[in-house]
């Protein structure tokens, strides 16, 4: 550190003690600490502007590359503009929908787009319709088909049960 060895740093800490004292000592290396702080952080803040300078001069000098190409238009790539345009087409879709659905509600006895189409002669009576004979069904499905009587009691016949055993 500083090029300063330990026995150095040992003598420097012994003649500071002996100079400055035991009472003053942590107030001395209590302030040198807060001092060291706000130097490393000017040193980091001054590190991070000159980072920063270098960046944007490294910036500037793609930016200059890049006008420099011939036929490229950066203008035409920037996608704020293409999705500027997409939602004006949206919203100009929903105008037009909004405006019809208001024109729609503002004059109820327009015919709607999609109504039904009503025969030219109304007056016409419509075809017979060809009524089938039901068969009849055979023995053996007439005797599945019977009422089958169930086997638990049902619940109307349970309460009166209960009731007879609760009183």
């Amino acid at each position: 550190m500083f090029g300063i060895d330990s026995p150095e740093l040992l003598v420097i800490a012994i003649v500071a003690l002996v100079v400055i004292g035991p009472k003053e000592l942590p107030n001395l290396l209590r302030s040198w600490g807060k001092w060291m702080t706000k130097m490393r952080g000017m040193a980091s803040e001054f590190r991070g502007h000159v980072d920063e300078m270098v960046r944007q001069s490294d910036l500037d000098d793609v930016k200059k590359q890049l006008d420099a190409v011939p036929g490229l238009d950066l203008q035409s790539l920037d996608p704020t503009k293409q999705i500027k345009s997409m939602i004006q087409e949206g919203v100009t879709e929903g105008e037009k929908a909004l405006a019809d659905a208001k024109s729609a509600i503002d004059n109820p006895l327009a015919e709607p787009e999609s109504a039904p189409q009503i025969a030219a002669d109304a007056t016409a009576e419509p075809a017979a319709a060809v009524i089938e004979p039901v068969p009849e069904p055979s023995p053996v499905v007439a005797e599945v088909a019977a009422p089958v009587e169930p086997i638990a009691p049902t619940l109307a016949e349970e309460k009166p049960a209960k009731a007879a055993v609760a009183g």
